[in-house]
C-alpha cells in the first residue's frame, strides 16, 4: 500500500472511531434540550395554574411593578427618546428623495407603535430587569431561601413567580406606551424643531395614518412579551445552580434566551397574526 492510501485508511478509521462519538453527543443534547423545554412548559402550566388560586398577593404584585417597571422607566425614556429622533432623521432622508417630507409623522408613528416599540422597550426591560430578577431568584436558590418556604408551606411558585409574572403582564405595555409617546417626540424634535417640517403636518398625517388596529397591535406584542421575559427569567433563576457560576450562567442565559424570543415570536406574530 503507497503513502497515500495509508494515509488515507488512517482518516478513514479515525473517522469511524470517532462517528459513535459524535453521535452520541448529539443525542445527549437533543435530549437535554427537549428535557429543559419539557421542564419549562411545566413550570409555566404550574404558574398559571396558580395564578387564579388564593391567596392573592396584590402588595407583592405592586411591589413587583415598581421592582421591574419604576426603575427601568429612565431607561425606556431615554432608549425611547433617542430611537424616535434616530428614526426621524433617517426617515425623514428616505422620503426627501420621494418628495414625500409631510409623510415623516405617521411612518415614526407607525415603526414605534408597531414594531419597535415593542421590542426594544422588551429588550431594554430584560436587560434591566430581567436580568435582576433571575439574579434575585438564584441568590435564594443556592442560599436556600425557596427551601425555606417550603418549609414554611408556602409554595414557592405561587409566592415568587405568580406575582412577578401578573406584574410583567402589566409593566411592558405601559412602557412601551411611554417608549412609544417619548420617540414621537424624539421624531419630532428632529423633524419639525431641526429639519423644518411644520408641526401641524406632523402630528396631523399621525392623526390620519395611525388606527387603533396598529395601535393595539403594539399592545398584544408587549403583554406576549411579558409573559415570555418573566417566565424565562424566572425559570433561570428558580432552578440556577449553585454558587457564583451557577447563578452567572442562569442570569446570562436568561438574557440570552428571552432576547431571541423576544425577536422570535415578534417575528411570528407580524407573519400569521397581522
Amino acid at each position: 500500500m503507497t503513502a497515500p492510501d495509508q494515509r488515507l485508511s488512517i482518516g478513514t478509521g479515525r473517522l469511524h472511531l470517532y462517528a459513535p462519538h459524535l453521535l452520541r453527543w448529539l443525542g445527549a443534547r437533543f435530549l437535554h434540550t427537549v428535557r429543559g423545554a419539557g421542564r419549562m412548559g411545566v413550570f409555566l402550566a404550574r404558574t398559571l395554574a396558580l395564578t387564579f388560586l388564593p391567596p392573592y398577593r396584590w402588595r407583592r404584585v405592586l411591589e413587583r411593578i415598581q421592582f421591574l417597571g419604576v426603575r427601568t422607566l429612565f431607561v425606556i425614556l431615554l432608549t425611547g427618546a433617542f430611537s424616535g429622533m434616530v428614526l426621524g432623521l433617517q426617515i425623514f432622508y428616505v422620503l426627501r428623495k420621494f418628495g414625500a417630507e409631510s409623510l415623516l409623522g405617521p411612518a415614526v408613528a407607525l415603526s414605534l407603535v408597531r414594531e419597535l416599540g415593542p421590542v426594544l422597550s422588551a429588550l431594554m426591560i430584560t436587560g434591566r430587569a430581567g436580568s435582576a430578577l433571575t439574579a434575585e431568584l438564584g441568590v435564594m436558590r443556592i442560599s436556600e431561601q425557596i427551601d425555606a418556604l417550603d418549609m414554611m408551606a408556602i409554595h414557592p411558585i405561587h409566592y415568587l413567580v405568580v406575582p412577578n409574572l401578573l406584574a410583567g403582564l402589566v409593566i411592558f405595555p405601559v412602557l412601551s406606551w411611554f417608549f412609544d409617546v417619548v420617540g414621537i417626540f424624539g421624531g419630532y424634535l428632529v423633524g419639525v424643531k431641526l429639519l423644518g417640517l411644520a408641526k401641524g403636518t406632523y402630528f396631523g398625517e399621525i392623526h390620519t395614518f395611525l388606527y387603533l388596529e396598529d395601535i393595539l397591535d403594539g399592545f398584544y406584542k408587549s403583554l406576549c412579551f411579558g409573559g415570555i421575559v418573566v417566565w424565562i427569567c424566572t425559570y433561570k433563576g428558580f432552578y440556577a445552580g449553585y454558587g457564583a457560576e451557577g447563578v452567572s450562567r442562569a442570569t446570562t442565559e436568561a438574557v440570552v434566551l428571552s432576547s431571541v424570543a423576544i425577536l422570535l415570536w415578534d417575528y411570528l406574530l407580524g407573519s400569521f397574526l397581522f
